[in-house]
């Protein structure tokens, strides 16, 4: 990993992996069609049809500073702790993080779904396009694609680390994961850019709404209360 980026745990937290590395609608027939995109400058695109083209400044501009890294640090440990130990929960997991983070920093902060492939290989999503407002009109989609937050040109997935130590995890990401970083991780962080050096290739195809967002973070309340109660 880049040590000029890693994000130090708080004392007591456990271990977090971490490399340096939401205006106008667009449509709901635009968003279906969207394909992987390839670079920096296509997803601020799309972040401005989605969400205006401030947070698309925003968003390309960003540089993550030691006080947001600790913030995000202890926003990711948090939700870890209370969220229910499940596999491909991605999606609510992704929309909780955002919604934290969104209260605790002033950094631009987008939820992000698409296609995770291990060495070029999908093992969440399939690289084709699909409808994210049908997707995502669910607190809790039923969708094989995977969701993750963007602070800036930052990956963020509090997701990964728990679905491949699951034993239902896919294979491949659970034996990619253990070669490249080993057990007991709980966050990764590092540049959109820098992710394929790691065999990791994030895809981006759809900008969640400020809505969509929300409805996961419901969804993702409900799991939490639930898990609490019983």
């Amino acid at each position: 990993m880049h040590s000029d980026s890693s994000i130090a745990p708080p004392a007591g937290s456990g271990i977090i992996e971490c490399g340096e590395g939401l205006a106008g609608n667009l449509s709901a027939q635009y968003r279906a069609r969207m394909t992987p995109i390839k670079d920096l400058a296509q997803l601020g695109k799309q972040i401005a049809a989605q969400h205006g083209w401030a947070a698309a400044k925003a968003f390309k501009t960003y540089e993550m500073d030691d006080s947001d890294r600790a913030t995000l640090s202890q926003c990711a440990l948090d939700l870890l702790k209370v969220f229910p130990p499940m596999p491909g929960a991605c999606a609510l997991m992704s929309a909780s993080l955002a919604g934290t983070l969104e209260r605790r920093m002033t950094a631009p902060i987008q939820v992000i779904a698409g296609t995770l492939a291990v060495d070029r290989e999908p093992v969440f999503g399939n690289r084709k396009p699909f409808d994210g407002p049908a997707v995502f009109a669910a607190s809790n989609p039923d969708w094989d694609g995977h969701v993750w937050v963007m602070v800036g040109p930052y990956v963020v997935d509090v997701s990964l680390f728990r679905t491949a130590y699951s034993r239902h995890g896919p294979v491949r990401l659970a034996k990619h994961i253990d070669l490249a970083f080993g057990p007991n991780k709980g966050l990764y962080v590092d540049r959109w850019k820098r992710t394929a050096q790691l065999g990791l290739s994030y895809e981006p195809q759809s900008v969640l709404s400020a809505d969509e967002v929300t409805r996961l973070m419901g969804g993702a309340f409900h799991l939490i209360k639930q898990s609490q109660s019983g």
